[in-house]
């Protein structure tokens, strides 16, 4: 049976819904400017945003669709659920993550999507792990996806990740050792939602156990879970 804490490391996620204001920018505030865009009726844009896992791509494609619900009709799917229908209406923005998962009905339902778009006023935003000409579909499919609007997630400096954790660590009410993030950023996953889920877990492992945020209590949590992943 796990014990608390390892229970708590085994439940590594992401406390607060993604939203467009809580997404760190660095160098993306174009696309994110794009996607606060798709929140009115009255744009019927095509993007696609790709990048490697733990870049911000499934955050920003959930914050857009939330962004927009309330203001125009929204559908948010990821690739592997989508059938062989896709019934969008008129001024409505089609969210689609991880296009590489399509199904082949999939495939041929958002093809007929993207013809369908111009006569509906439809939006649509997609996200993939491959820029258009590399993903495994079929061929019309990916020349559609290749001329929506583009973009690759930039990945955050280090500087970047430090601040946004630090920011992270006041909101939450921590008074960390300065040297948490220094250690995180050597020694953690490199991409910033599993790096403040490990700094949430140590804000509550701090409180369980009644001890400061250092060093220490982080090295231990980390050789914790380094434990459980031999097992």
């Amino acid at each position: 049976m796990n014990t608390p804490q390892q229970q708590m490391l085994l439940d590594l996620k992401p406390e607060q819904p993604p939203t467009l204001e809580n997404f760190v920018v660095g160098a993306n505030a174009e696309l994110v400017a794009r996607l606060r865009g798709l929140r009115e009726t009255s744009s019927y844009e095509a993007i696609y945003v790709w990048g490697a896992p733990g870049g911000g791509k499934s955050h920003l494609l959930a914050a857009a669709a939330e962004a927009a619900r309330g203001r125009r009709p929204t559908t948010f799917l990821r690739g592997a659920e989508v059938g062989a229908e896709l019934t969008p209406t008129s001024g409505s923005l089609l969210v689609i993550d991880d296009v590489q998962g399509l199904g082949a009905e999939a495939q041929i339902a958002l093809f007929r999507a993207f013809n369908a778009a111009r006569f509906l006023g439809l939006a649509l935003l997609l996200a993939g792990n491959e820029p258009p000409l590399r993903l495994d579909l079929r061929e019309d499919l990916r020349t559609r996806i290749g001329q929506t609007l583009i973009y690759e997630i930039q990945s955050l400096s280090d500087d970047e990740k430090a601040a946004a954790l630090r920011r992270h660590a006041i909101e939450r009410g921590m008074l960390m050792d300065p040297g948490v993030v220094h250690y995180l950023l050597r020694h953690g996953r490199r991409d910033l939602p599993s790096l403040m889920a490990v700094l949430n877990h140590l804000d509550r492992a701090s409180l369980e156990q009644k001890r400061p945020p250092t060093l220490p209590l982080l090295r231990e949590l980390m050789q914790t879970s380094l434990d459980l992943d031999k097992e």
